[in-house]
């Protein structure tokens, strides 16, 4: 039988599959990702996205109906967290390279817990051969082209300042997509102001670019370093910014 979610959730790896998908969800209700009151995916859709059977997701739903914060009628299951909805994301998409992938384009991610590459544990000022939390992401067209692929390592101070992705550390090497697109809202909402410097490297004898993202904080603390590389055979390599409004 499903039970109710306690206050915390420490040793995530030693409770059943379901009461850990239970958590993702809970995670997207809180940031955001399903403001109170918007329709979630269906079960089918759900199940595909953490890699689990339909079972094991309406087991994951129960867990979250029983604490009143998904309803369920005959038009599907809602989001009933307390709060306010979440306004639409303002910052950059993440992780790099993610926002700019064409329609039909087939993308998969990962979180773990590992030793970062050298360059970036240099960035991030972590000592060598410390783990930290490190995202995969790779896009391809259906037949294989224009493919990037992305790597980024979170600092010490990005764990310790944002509870959302401090929280992914508990399901790094867990089974599913991890939904890190609003990391950098998430990083906002912390009281960080984010700096980003992004470098663009043509790389020799290869059809492809080297894109490098480093983000700081207004205190020149290090958040975070993206390696992104990508296949320019299709054409231009083009990124979109928005910046909000003042006020």
């Amino acid at each position: 039988m499903a039970r109710s979610i306690p206050r915390e959730h420490p040793h995530i790896e030693e409770r059943p599959l379901y009461w850990r998908i239970a958590m993702e969800l809970l995670d997207a209700l809180r940031d955001g990702s399903f403001p109170p009151g918007r329709r979630l995916p269906g079960e089918r859709r759900l199940a595909q996205q953490y890699g689990v059977s339909r079972e094991t997701v309406r087991q994951a739903l129960d867990v979250l109906r029983r604490d009143g914060l998904v309803e369920t009628d005959r038009r599907g299951s809602h989001a009933a967290l307390p709060g306010t909805p979440v306004s639409t994301p303002t910052c950059l998409a993440f992780p790099l390279g993610a926002g700019t992938a064409e329609p039909g384009t087939v993308n998969t991610a990962s979180v773990s817990w590992e030793p970062p590459p050298p360059e970036h544990a240099e960035a991030l000022g972590l000592a060598p051969y410390r783990p930290t939390l490190v995202h995969r992401y790779e896009a391809a067209g259906t037949d294989g082209r224009g493919r990037r692929t992305a790597v980024t390592s979170f600092s010490a101070v990005a764990l310790a300042e944002v509870e959302e992705l401090a929280r992914y550390r508990e399901r790094a090497g867990a089974p599913g997509t991890p939904q890190l697109r609003r990391a950098y809202d998430w990083m906002r909402r912390a009281g960080l102001t984010l700096h980003h410097h992004d470098a663009i490297t043509r790389l020799p004898d290869a059809p492809s670019m080297r894109v490098t993202r480093r983000v700081h904080d207004q205190y020149a603390r290090p958040l975070e370093i993206t390696d992104l590389l990508v296949d320019t055979r299709q054409g231009a390599l083009v990124y979109e910014f928005t910046l909000p409004a003042a006020g």
